[in-house]
């Protein structure tokens, strides 16, 4: 599947894949400092932004639909940046396409299966009546009796947009998404991984525990792990700064 893409700066390239219910203006911020380093590359992942919508959906489809993105860019030497989702995905093309790769940047996501947590929010955005409302704040306030966070709400509330005067949609198949929430939760299958891999983690976040460390290490041969503190998930938005420090002091190498 051809992949909705956003390029600045020049030199050795960087990708960066956003996590579930994202896309690549998540990254915009983070993507115009880096790019006084790199060449960077925000991909909007299929049934998400800009990208075209499918049916089908796996890790795999989405493994490969990022090869057919390096092929199509004559990548080599790539340093892959993935959060959450994108970081399952970016270990799923680590397994099967290491040789485009030099180095490995997992942003808040480990090796194993999760439960399901996602109820609140999948609540939220059913909320939306995005047939009837005439304004975002309305969306807004749809959303607000199921999902407390601000931040979060913002987050979701950037997939919407208008397709004609007063017709808002949605960026992203919520109901293939919804349809595929075990794929998205699922391990990693087993399989080494020998490119130099950073595993970053929000203090506050339950996705990479102490006790996962072992395991992580077990697939990944040239293992890193950093923690960013008083931060929770979205590390990269809540604490920018020292989250750069940590991913250039590691690329940079």
């Amino acid at each position: 599947m051809k992949l909705h893409i956003r390029e600045m700066g020049t030199g050795k390239p960087m990708m960066i894949l956003h996590g579930l219910f994202g896309y690549s203006d998540n990254w915009q911020s983070q993507a115009i400092k880096l790019s006084e380093y790199y060449r960077v590359i925000l991909v909007d992942l299929r049934n998400h932004g800009h990208s075209n919508w499918s049916e089908d959906f796996s890790y795999e489809l989405m493994a490969e639909d990022i090869f057919e993105l390096c092929q199509g860019l004559n990548l080599e030497d790539l340093i892959l940046v993935g959060h959450s989702m994108g970081g399952k995905v970016a270990m799923h093309f680590a397994q099967r396409h290491e040789e485009v790769l030099e180095k490995l940047v997992i942003v808040d996501m480990g090796i194993t299966s999760y439960s399901m947590h996602h109820n609140h929010i999948l609540d939220g955005i059913h909320a939306v009546k995005v047939n009837q409302i005439k304004a975002r704040r309305e969306a807004d306030d749809q959303m607000s009796p199921f999902i407390e966070s601000e931040g979060v709400k913002q987050f979701l509330l950037k997939n919407l947009y208008w397709v004609k005067k007063g017709k808002l949609a949605w960026r992203m198949n919520v109901k293939v998404l919804e349809r595929e929430m075990p794929e998205i939760l699922s391990a990693l299958p087993k399989g080494e991984v020998m490119t130099p891999t950073l595993f970053m983690r929000g203090e506050l976040s339950d996705y990479i525990l102490d006790e996962h460390f072992d395991r992580i290490e077990e697939q990944f041969a040239d293992v890193e792990f950093d923690t960013i503190p008083n931060v929770g998930h979205w590390l990269h938005a809540e604490a920018p700064e020292e989250f750069q420090e940590s991913l250039l002091s590691f690329c940079l190498r």
